[in-house]
């Protein structure tokens, strides 16, 4: 009898152990799905400002159409790149052509001038430094659960369940600067 309730106190001890394992993965996973939509909803608030900045600069200067054509469609892939590793390629991408269009904006001072043209720049600026947050609380998180993931004895609850390891969202480092524009 004594055995009996030695090898249950066991049993139940192994079950809790997984139970609790499983819950915090669980709850970790969550938590990467929630830092992701955050760097979702800045990279929104950075499309959205794109067209504003766009129709400014096309107001004092008209003829650079294919600098505004190259922002457009960086803009347009990064808005429908799905994952972190594509979404990463394609900020990559419109963060290039952004810079290009900031170099346009530099050629005219009434532009750089402009109360609106400052008001975006200030708007994008503080966007970036949003994504580049949403960014570091994405990628403790995803570290968090893959180190869960990694580690002995959840590494074969994990592997039972079924948890995969999750991309970090890394942009190149040339591109992880603001765009800046010189008055």
């Amino acid at each position: 009898m004594d055995l009996f309730i030695i090898i249950a106190a066991v049993v139940v001890f192994i079950a809790f152990g997984v139970i609790a394992i499983f819950n915090g993965l669980v709850v970790l996973k969550n938590r990467v799905k929630e830092a992701w939509s955050d760097i979702d909803v800045q990279l929104k608030r950075r499309y959205d400002l794109i067209p504003n900045l766009i129709e400014t600069v096309k107001g004092y200067a008209s003829h650079e159409s294919g600098t505004f054509e190259r922002v457009t469609e960086a803009r347009n892939m990064a808005m429908s790149a799905n994952g972190p590793e594509a979404k990463a390629q394609a900020e990559n991408v419109l963060s290039g052509a952004l810079k290009t269009l900031f170099a346009v904006a530099e050629s005219y001072p009434d532009l750089k001038a402009s109360q609106n043209f400052m008001e975006l720049q200030r708007e994008l600026s503080d966007t970036e430094n949003k994504i580049q947050a949403a960014r570091r609380f994405y990628n403790g998180n995803v570290l968090e659960l893959n180190n869960k993931i990694d580690v002995f004895p959840s590494n074969m609850i994990a592997a039972m369940f079924g948890f995969a390891k999750e991309k970090f969202f890394e942009i190149a480092e040339e591109e992880k600067a603001v765009p800046q524009v010189k008055f």
